[in-house]
């Protein structure tokens, strides 16, 4: 039984669970793969608070034979049981799982800083050719459904002792174009200055005036940018979503009302921002919640202020998923209907077509004129049932927001 516990989620089940599947293990003479499949869905209603196991799976009488017939319909009832729960719209409370950072600094050298390619791009999604900057790596936020946690462990947080240095000396092209994002392996604005990262980033700027450089965060961590002047070239962009998502599954981050006062603020300060909608997360409240934050947007801002506005829902390798339930915790983010999806898990398509067009209708038309929308890690097929338009390829789509990018930056710098 010790390896079935190291092999399947056995081991990270609260001590009933785990010791009735060992019950049943043994009373069914279960499979291998039938343990991995019952720890799994047992970890499931866990974290969904869901029906336990021992009211939906029994043991038998102590004696009593079972047969494969009775094993295989009591696992057939249980799977059509679990595969209803993630049908239905999840339901969230006003409880917010308790959570804190516990996020350990750690200075060390890295061989070498380069600029990649978006690690989440694929070959059957359109793609915007987002170069990537890791500035600092890991994350100390606890959103549930986070891919940067699958990547790191330990709660440590690394800062390159020579960051700044290598940023001087990145090799960039003064007669290209660059879209360049660090907020791919961690939040780009949740440790602030810290270890002197945003200093090297605004100096990265100065020295680049065609580097385009956003520094993406669910945080409201500005008051570095608030002190310093930094060029224009730098794009502040929020990850946003509805208070319920935020209070339930993006737990250490900052509520919605300080993420657009921080918004707010840079735009104040004469600089252009973005927002990206991503993951929007289907629940029984969504449409009447995100329709509420779209309005708060166009209220608090007007179309020149904001470059960008992405959409994007819940899309999973399995490594992802598996890392999700053995972190565990109070979450629905699994509680979904899964389909294959270009390689990965994800809504149907039905699903996904209703929540991008809600989005993108709920915004007036000077909005979806005057800002830059699109759908990201997501097929080509949805833009023009959800936009209108499409892009040819990923060049001809990178081109277009670069482009859409600058003139807004431009603006800017001459309305000084």
């Amino acid at each position: 039984m010790c390896t079935v516990q190291q092999q399947t989620l056995l081991t990270y089940l609260n001590d009933e669970n785990r010791q009735l599947i060992t019950a049943l293990t043994d009373r069914y003479r279960l499979t291998f793969q039938e343990v991995r499949q019952l720890a799994e869905i047992t970890r499931d209603l866990e974290m969904w608070g869901a029906d336990s196991l021992a009211e939906l799976f029994p043991q038998p009488k102590e004696g009593a034979r079972v047969d494969k017939a009775e094993k295989k319909q009591r696992l057939k009832q249980l799977h059509a049981h679990w595969d209803a729960l993630r049908q239905r719209p999840n339901k969230y409370t006003e409880s917010t799982p308790a959570f804190s950072i516990k996020a350990t600094a750690i200075t060390r050298e890295k061989e070498k800083l380069g600029l990649g390619y978006c690690p989440v791009a694929s070959p059957k999604t359109r793609c915007c050719n987002l170069l990537t900057l890791d500035a600092v790596e890991n994350c100390g936020y606890g959103c549930s459904y986070c891919s940067i946690q699958s990547f790191y462990s330990d709660n440590e947080v690394y800062f390159d002792s020579r960051f700044a240095e290598k940023l001087a000396q990145l090799e960039i092209d003064p007669d290209k174009l660059y879209h360049i994002g660090t907020g791919q392996s961690s939040d780009s604005l949740m440790w602030g200055n810290s270890h002197g990262v945003l200093d090297a980033l605004i100096a990265f700027a100065q020295r680049h005036p065609n580097v385009i450089l956003e520094l993406k965060t669910k945080s409201a961590n500005i008051h570095h940018l608030l002190r310093v002047d930094f060029p224009k070239n730098i794009i502040c962009t929020w990850s946003l979503n509805t208070p319920p998502i935020i209070a339930n599954e993006e737990l250490g981050s900052a509520s919605l009302e300080e993420r657009l006062a921080a918004a707010r603020s840079i735009a104040d300060k004469g600089h252009v921002i973005g927002f990206h909608f991503h993951p929007i997360v289907h629940y029984d409240q969504w449409r009447e919640d995100y329709g509420a934050v779209f309005q708060q947007l166009q209220q608090m801002f007007t179309p020149h202020e904001v470059a960008l506005v992405s959409l994007g829902t819940l899309t999973y390798i399995k490594p992802v998923m598996k890392q999700i339930r053995e972190r565990g915790g109070s979450s629905q983010i699994l509680k979904m209907p899964l389909v294959e999806a270009e390689g990965k898990l994800s809504y149907p398509d039905t699903v996904k077509l209703d929540l991008f067009s809600h989005a993108f209708n709920s915004f007036s038309e000077q909005w979806r004129n005057q800002v830059f929308f699109y759908l990201c890690m997501e097929n080509q097929r949805f833009w023009k049932p959800v936009f209108g338009y499409e892009y040819d390829n990923n060049e001809a789509f990178e081109q277009a927001m670069k482009q859409s990018y600058l003139a807004k930056i431009e603006r800017q710098q001459h309305s000084e």
